[in-house]
């Protein structure tokens, strides 16, 4: 039986200001895990999350941004969260940073379950879809609306042409 390709919807979204923690890394690198995992590990014991003012809600973003070209060139992940402005008045911290998520449009699609598993899964199909990608920003937005990891519910925005 041949496997359903995933279902998605064309929504608009509006320009988001985000703010969290960046690094360089490539989906061909077998350390994009690690390079990843890391980031989001620094983001949460390190308390850098906890230091974020001004948050629009308690989502977290893994946002795809910078790519070199498509999704097998480096591009930066920015382990973040939603912010009403940009603080004003502070000291840029090492790897913290600002960034705009572009107005635009994007397919959504919303994935539940094991965190780790299904958004590797996710991406996994969304690489052989025929999207009209912008390669600008991509991201994962963490709905944080229950404490079972294994059901966990994460919506994926992909920039695509208007």
């Amino acid at each position: 039986m041949e496997k359903e390709t995933m279902k998605y919807e064309v929504v608009t979204r509006k320009e988001t200001i985000v703010e969290g923690l960046e690094v360089r890394t490539c989906n061909l690198w077998e350390t994009v895990g690690q390079d990843i995992g890391m980031l989001w590990n620094d983001f949460y014991t390190k308390g850098e999350y906890s230091k974020i003012e001004n948050k629009v809600n308690n989502k977290t973003i893994g946002l795809y941004t910078d790519y070199e070209g498509d999704y097998t060139k480096p591009y930066n992940f920015i382990a973040c969260t939603e912010v009403s402005k940009v603080p004003e008045n502070r000291e840029q911290e090492k790897n913290k940073v600002i960034k705009i998520i572009p107005k635009g449009k994007y397919a959504k699609f919303v994935v539940i379950g094991e965190m780790s598993k299904v958004v590797r899964e996710a991406w996994t199909q969304i690489w052989q879809m025929d999207l009209k990608r912008k390669y600008t920003c991509d991201f994962e937005e963490y709905q944080n609306n229950t404490q079972d990891m294994e059901n966990a519910e994460i919506h994926i925005y992909i920039a695509i042409e208007d």
